[in-house]
């Protein structure tokens, strides 16, 4: 399911599709904006966005062979809700 799917489900569902593309846009944005803050974004049901610190380390080129030190970086990382799983 792609963000045109979900427009057309919530469309279906309650509200037109501009207004669906509109709620649907807004919570996208809200998590967008929550989650560099570090901030959790917990959808009951669904499961939880949160970021994590991922720490230096060294690697290696798979093509050459020689060691690469990766920076410190955050990814955002997606933990479901046990409703969620099939």
């Amino acid at each position: 399911m792609n963000k045109q799917d979900l427009v057309n489900h919530v469309a279906k569902q309650t509200i037109t599709k501009q207004e669906a593309r509109r709620a649907v846009d807004a919570v996208l944005d809200a998590i967008r904006a929550a989650l560099p803050r570090g901030e959790r974004v917990t959808l009951s049901s669904f499961g939880t966005f949160f970021v994590k610190t991922r720490l230096p380390r060294r690697a290696r080129n798979p093509k050459t062979g020689e060691p690469v030190d990766l920076p410190l970086r955050k990814a955002v990382r997606f933990k479901p809700s046990p409703d969620l799983k099939v």
